[in-house]
């Protein structure tokens, strides 16, 4: 059996740029600098990319799903067209008042992950830009990243421990050299 390598991205704030009033279509959708280019870089290197990202903005109504399926389009074909890759994407669309285990910080969406594909996420790095991302991350046993991009702020102020980055394309490299070097020593 193969052994994949695996990395978990959230996507607003670290992938394109976040907006408080939500991204609502794929004229709002804009891609971070050098994000494309690292997920190309990811995929060169016979990564897995999976995307997981909170949607509340479908059930409070304010973006229809049809339209978040039209952003998932663009950001995906925006992908391809740098040379990049999405294996997999979990978006949930709870209300934050709903308590559901899938919607971050809680790890439902991660496990799941680990469920379908049979894998073990502390061999995983997760990336996000949000002490939420990173709660989440810990708590399903992958290896934290946060970028500056989006909320990294708070992820500094909140969590000092979590190695973060400038953007996306910095947390390749590092997650790229860090598998190299593990690999290289067993």
């Amino acid at each position: 059996m193969l052994n994949h390598k695996y990395i978990i991205l959230d996507r607003d704030g670290v992938v394109n740029y976040d907006s408080t009033a939500y991204v609502k279509s794929p004229q709002e959708w804009k891609p971070i600098k050098r994000s494309l280019e690292a997920i190309s870089l990811l995929t060169k290197n016979s990564y897995r990319v999976i995307l997981v990202s909170n949607q509340a903005g479908v059930s409070r109504g304010i973006i229809k799903y049809e339209d978040l399926i039209q952003i998932h389009n663009k950001f995906v074909s925006s992908c391809l067209e740098h040379g990049g890759k999405i294996f997999s994407t979990y978006y949930c669309y709870d209300h934050p008042d709903s308590n559901s285990n899938k919607r971050k910080p809680q790890p439902g969406m991660y496990l799941d992950i680990a469920d379908r594909l049979g894998i073990n996420l502390s061999d995983v790095f997760a990336v996000g830009d949000s002490p939420k991302d990173m709660i989440a991350a810990l708590s399903s046993g992958c290896k934290p990243l946060g970028v500056k991009t989006g909320n990294g702020s708070e992820i500094k102020n909140q969590m000092p421990e979590v190695n973060l980055f400038n953007d996306l394309y910095d947390a390749a490299e590092y997650v790229i050299d860090y598998d190299k070097q593990y690999i290289l020593n067993i």
